[in-house]
């Protein structure tokens, strides 16, 4: 038999920078991990509050556990499971999309609480 040799053999995945333990091994799993956990709380809370009713202000809460996730990517240098790419793309992707869904949230319809006039525009022109 001939033995197929790769060229580049893979050894294992890279670890994200920032993607150690939050804290010591010596704390138990869940103590490691706390920055996801506390962002996956809050996004937790966020949700419950939009299927009891007031939409809005859970929607505002889910796009402040983005916001909260790319803070503490930001500030922290291990963040565990929270490091999913390299630090300036975790950064810019959870301020992103933090940011949409808090605008989202704060020019729904009905009511909005912030008008912008080129939104009004976009639905006209789109519903005609």
């Amino acid at each position: 038999m001939i033995a197929r040799r790769t060229a580049f053999p893979t050894r294992g995945t890279v670890r994200p920078e920032g993607g150690g333990g939050a804290a010591s091994g010596q704390a138990p799993p869940p103590a490691r991990q706390w920055p996801i956990l506390l962002v996956l709380a809050i996004a937790a809370a966020g949700l419950v509050t939009v299927a009891a009713g007031p939409f809005r202000e859970g929607t505002l809460v889910v796009g402040g556990a983005l916001l909260v996730g790319g803070v503490l990517r930001w500030l922290v240098p291990e963040v565990g499971m929270l490091a999913v790419r390299s630090r300036f793309t975790d950064i810019v992707t959870f301020g992103v999309l933090g940011l949409a869904i808090v605008l989202l949230a704060l020019v729904a319809m009905p009511g909005p609480w912030l008008e912008l006039p080129f939104v009004e525009d976009a639905v006209h022109f789109s519903v005609r």
